[in-house]
């Protein structure tokens, strides 16, 4: 006798997800910043607004080269800070001074681009800086005459994603913001409609461009 063949069981389907909405800082470049800028330079062009290519953080790790578990320590923090898992930065050529062979490694690197930029040049202007002690602003001196900006940060503590505990030694950072400015100004003037705090003009900074924040109970 012939077995009836089993029905398929039913499937429900699933809806597609919407679009995913853009981070807040992405959100008021679009609404509010490139307008302000037209207005400013009387861009006849819309490719002519310039905004943000990629944000790159690096961390020199020097000590990577007698003790490894410094190196660990900063792909920890680097990847909480920024999201993403940094590249390892290896020596290009031995120094005997510094007891340095090339290949070894001596640093850790991210380029942020996309929703994670956006998304850390929020977390490091509106979270980050304003929790240093005595913080003033930072230079706008730091551009490099292609309209593309240089931050140095004494430390990763600043980050409030990073838990004192944790962290075996205080590091400092560089955060380059690549844009597609063609001068310094229009960089400047776009980083300051993003909500860069620059150092008002005639303050003196300290020589540390960002200090640690003070250490409160924990």
């Amino acid at each position: 006798m012939a077995r009836n063949p089993v029905a398929p069981a039913k499937t429900e389907p699933v809806a597609p997800e919407g679009p995913r909405e853009k981070p807040r800082l992405h959100q008021r470049y679009l609404r509010d910043v490139v307008p302000a800028l037209v207005k400013d330079f009387n861009y006849q062009n819309p490719m002519q607004v310039p905004k943000v290519a990629k944000v790159s953080v690096n961390v020199g790790v020097g000590e990577a080269i007698a003790n490894a578990k410094a190196l660990d320590a900063t792909v920890r923090d680097v990847s909480i800070i920024t999201g993403q898992k940094p590249l390892i930065k290896k020596a290009r050529k031995s120094i005997a001074q510094f007891k340095l062979r090339e290949g070894q490694n001596v640093g850790v690197m991210v380029t942020l681009r996309g929703e994670r930029m956006w998304e850390f040049l929020d977390r490091l202007m509106n979270a980050a800086l304003p929790r240093t002690r005595d913080f003033r602003g930072v230079p706008s001196r730091s551009f490099d005459g292609r309209g593309n900006f240089t931050l140095g940060l004494s430390e990763q503590l600043i980050f409030p994603e990073i838990n004192y505990d944790q962290v075996d030694k205080a590091r400092g950072l560089e955060v380059s913001i690549i844009t597609t400015a063609g001068t310094d100004q229009e960089a400047r003037r776009l980083l300051e409609l993003l909500g860069m705090p620059f150092q008002r003009e005639g303050e003196s900074l300290s020589p540390t461009t960002v200090r640690s924040p003070s250490r409160r109970h924990r």
